[in-house]
């Protein structure tokens, strides 16, 4: 037992290493954007301010975000053209309920002859995660000043201390809610503050999501109902684990969640869900504007799926009036001919006859 128990852990360790070998090109891509913002704002802030930090923290998550734009554009698109073979899915569902082998194959076919690959969606998810991941662990590591993750904070101990020291309206960026050995001050307060206002702000989002851009028919069922659990169980989530989290981090969490509710009212009005409220509101502005509702929606599907490639079908060989093949290459016609009985073969070229451009244009 003794041995498979440090087996385990020989396993878990090396998974690890691998890990932080993965995540070392991040943490140094990461730390130095923040290193560079905060250079930018030291040109004519103080740079051991607060503020100097809470905005190059600010510009660092807005830039993570744009260069994540053209992934979540991806994703959304595969999310619409998923949805609008969704009814051809419950027909295969309905047929083959009971063979699952059957409806997996005759699903898969589906997604081939339409053109959709169910992965497209969720492959930007995971391509984010490890760049969230590495905010998170850079700008925490900094603030604590403990264990500092990425090359250009590690290369400059001096703005890293300035990080862990620097205060917001009395509060630490370094400092937490707990634990409360201090008593409840300046920094406790702030921490609070901004934990309150980001659980509050992921409510509203996630609320905002499921009145407006969800259909009639999912707001029923089993699902509907773990999607209201979510729908408090997250934000509590993040409003406990918030308490534990340096201020610099909150600021982080805080900037995105802004971002990603801004972005999601975006994208609500101008590409809803089909058959949501926010749907029906926007075919009637595209009909006030004159333009074809339906139109755009099949566009839009369409760009999330792949266009089928060219067939690669071989083109028949030409033949001449006694049936032999004729090869053309560079414009010169090659006729395989035997002379005699022998079994020899001999090639004759033959030089296409001049033509004026005039002619070559007609054909």
């Amino acid at each position: 037992m003794n041995a498979g128990l440090l087996t385990l852990m020989g396993i878990g360790d090396s998974l690890g290493k691998i890990g932080s070998a993965i995540m070392q090109p991040l943490y140094w891509a990461v730390s130095g954007l923040i290193v560079l913002f905060h250079k930018l704002f030291s040109f004519f802030m103080n740079p051991d301010s607060g503020l100097t930090w809470t905005l190059a923290i600010v510009l660092l998550t807005c830039f993570i975000r744009l260069l994540m734009m053209p992934l979540y554009a991806k994703q959304l698109n595969s999310s619409r053209a998923m949805q609008s073979i969704q009814p051809k899915v419950e027909e295969l569902q309905k047929k083959y309920g009971s063979d699952r082998e059957r409806l997996g194959q005759e699903t898969m076919k589906l997604y081939n002859e339409e053109g959709v690959n169910p992965a497209s969606s969720c492959l930007p998810l995971l391509i984010q995660l490890p760049i969230f991941w590495a905010l998170f662990r850079v700008l925490s590591s900094a603030a604590s000043d403990r264990n500092v993750h990425g090359y250009w904070l590690q290369r400059s101990p001096e703005i890293t201390a300035s990080l862990s020291h620097a205060d917001l309206f009395g509060a630490k960026l370094s400092g937490t809610f707990w634990p409360l050995t201090g008593g409840f001050g300046a920094t406790q307060g702030f921490a609070l503050a901004l934990a309150i206002l980001m659980t509050g702000l992921m409510f509203v989002q996630q609320l905002h999501m499921l009145k407006r851009n969800m259909p009639p028919a999912a707001q029923t069922g089993p699902m509907a109902q773990q999607q209201k659990m979510m729908l408090y169980m997250f934000p509590l989530m993040y409003l406990f684990g918030g308490m534990a989290m340096p201020i610099g981090v909150l600021l982080y969490w805080l900037a995105t969640n802004i971002w990603t509710m801004a972005q999601q009212y975006v994208i609500i009005r101008n590409y809803p869900t089909p058959g949501t409220p926010a749907y029906i509101e926007w075919e009637e502005r595209m009909k006030e504007q004159g333009k074809d509702p339906r139109e755009i929606e099949r566009a839009r599907q369409n760009r999330g799926r792949k266009h089928p490639r060219a067939s690669n079908k071989t083109a028949q060989a030409k033949t001449d009036e006694n049936g032999r093949t004729v090869v053309s290459r560079q414009s010169t016609q090659r006729t395989t001919v035997r002379r005699d009985d022998s079994d020899r073969q001999t090639v004759v070229r033959r030089q296409p006859s001049r033509q004026t451009r005039a002619t070559r244009k007609k054909k």
